[in-house]
C-alpha cells in the first residue's frame, strides 16, 4: 500500500539554494519538491526543511555506558538514552564511536565493546532505535592489543568507518607535555614518578605499534570497502601517512597546515560542532572557525554533545560570509553522507531516503521540531 505525506510551506534547504514550497514524501523517499505556498499537507508555517543529519563522529555513547570511572550501565538502557538525544537534535543516520585498543583512558575489557556492537544491533532489529546506527571503530594504534579487539569485527557490516589514532605523548593531539599533563596526569590523579612511567610505557608503545598496525587496518578497511579516517594529523608528515593509508577523512587536524594539505589532497576534513559553538577547541589546538573561514572545513561532528550538530551550522552560515546556510547545512548532511559512501541520504532531491528534520529558529539556538526517516516520524 502506497502512503504520502506532503509537508507544505517549508523553507527547504537544498544543496546549494533554499526554496520556499512543498515536499512530497512517498513510501519513505522524497518523491517531489515544488515551489510556492500551498493548503495541502503538514503546514510548516515558514520553518526549515533539512536533511536528517549524519553524524560520523560521536563518543556520546560512552557517558550513557560508563556515566561514572568503574560504573557500568544496562547496556540496552544506556543505546536508548543516547539514541533518544541523538534524534531528537535531528540526526537520523549514526555512526556509534567504540574504542579499539586499550590507551589506559576508559578502563574497557577486551569483548565489552563487541558485546555493545550486540546490543545496538539486536536493539535496532527489535525496533527500539529512531535513528539509524552503524560503527565507527576508534583504533588506538598505539595499544599492544588492537588488532586483537578489531578482529572480533572482522566481518560485520554495521563497520562502515574506522579511524586511526595515536594518543602517546608528543604525537598530533597532544604536541606539547603541557598539554599531555593536564589531560592525563591532572585527570588521572598521577604522582609525578607515575606519570614518568606511564610516559615511559606509552611511548615505547608507539614506537613499536603505530606504523605496523596502521598498515594492517587499513588494509584490512581496502579489502572490505571501509571508510578509513585519520585522527589527529598536525604535519604534512601525517598527512603523506594518511594518504599511504588510503584516507578518506581527515579527522580534528590540529594544524592548518595539516587541513589544508587533507583537503587539497580530496579528504574531507571533520572538525567538532562543539570547537565552533564555543569558538575554540578544548584541547588547545586550531579552531574549526578559522579552518571554515580558510577554506578547509568539510564536515561537522557533535563529538560529545549532539545538539551541537544542529546549532553549528546556523552559526557558521551566520558568521563565516563565505558560507551560506546551505553549504553549512552541507557539512553535517551530504558531505558525510558521501564520505562514507551513504550516497542515498543527505541531500532533499527526489530518489533519495525522506530522512527529513524540521527546524525552527528566529535567532540563537534552533529548535528540531520533528524528525522523519525513511518517512516515518520518529520525533
Amino acid at each position: 500500500m502506497t502512503t504520502e505525506t506532503v509537508f507544505s510551506n517549508a523553507r527547504i534547504v537544498l544543496e546549494d539554494e533554499i526554496i520556499e514550497g512543498s515536499v512530497l514524501v512517498r513510501d519513505g523517499k522524497i518523491a517531489d519538491i515544488s515551489t510556492g505556498s500551498s493548503r495541502v499537507g503538514e503546514d510548516f508555517e515558514g520553518d526549515y526543511l533539512i536533511p536528517g543529519l549524519v553524524e560520523l563522529h560521536t563518543d556520546h555513547l560512552e557517558g550513557h555506558y560508563s556515566p561514572r570511572p568503574g560504573l557500568r550501565w544496562h547496556k540496552t538502557a544506556a543505546i536508548q538514552a543516547h539514541d533518544a538525544q541523538i534524534v531528537t537534535s535531528g540526526i537520523t543516520t549514526v555512526f556509534d564511536c567504540l574504542r579499539m585498543g586499550a590507551d589506559e583512558d576508559g578502563g574497557f575489557e577486551h569483548g565489552e565493546m563487541r558485546e555493545m556492537a550486540d546490543a545496538i544491533q539486536k536493539a535496532e532489529q527489535e525496533g527500539r532505535l529512531r535513528a539509524e546506527h552503524l560503527l565507527h571503530l576508534r583504533c588506538e594504534v598505539s595499544a599492544d592489543n588492537v588488532l586483537q579487539h578489531f578482529a572480533d569485527f572482522e566481518n560485520d557490516p554495521y563497520v562502515r568507518l574506522v579511524s586511526l589514532m595515536d594518543h602517546a605523548p608528543g604525537q598530533r593531539q597532544f604536541q606539547t607535555m603541557d598539554q599531555y599533563i593536564f589531560y592525563y596526569q591532572k585527570k588521572r590523579g598521577l604522582t609525578d614518578a607515575e606519570f614518568a612511567e606511564f610516559i615511559d610505557r606509552r611511548v615505547s608503545e608507539s614506537e613499536r605499534n603505530s606504523t605496523p598496525h596502521r598498515v594492517a587496518i587499513s588494509k584490512v578497511c581496502a579489502e572490505r570497502g571501509i571508510t578509513v579516517a585519520s585522527h589527529d594529523d598536525a604535519t604534512l608528515a601525517h598527512v603523506d601517512e594518511a594518504i599511504e593509508n588510503g584516507v578518506r577523512l581527515a579527522e580534528f587536524p590540529t594544524s592548518f597546515d595539516a587541513a589544508k594539505a587533507s583537503h587539497e589532497h580530496g579528504m574531507s576534513v571533520l572538525m567538532g560542532a562543539p570547537n565552533i559553538v564555543r569558538g575554540k577547541s578544548h584541547s588547545g589546538n586550531i579552531a574549526a572557525r578559522d579552518l571554515a573561514e580558510r577554506g578547509v572545513l568539510d564536515v561537522l561532528s557533535s563529538d560529545y554533545v549532539p545538539l551541537s550538530l544542529l546549532y553549528a551550522p546556523f552559526l557558521i552560515a551566520d558568521e563565516v560570509e563565505s558560507i551560506s546556510l546551505p553549504k553549512a547545512i552541507a557539512m553535517v548532511t551530504a558531505t558525510p553522507a558521501r564520505t562514507v559512501s551513504l550516497d542515498d541520504r543527505g541531500r532533499i532531491a527526489p530518489g533519495l531516503r525522506a530522512d527529513l528534520v524540521r527546524v525552527f529558529r528566529d535567532h540563537g539556538v534552533p529548535v528540531s521540531r520533528s524528525v522523519w526517516r525513511e518517512g516515518r516520524r520518529v520525533a
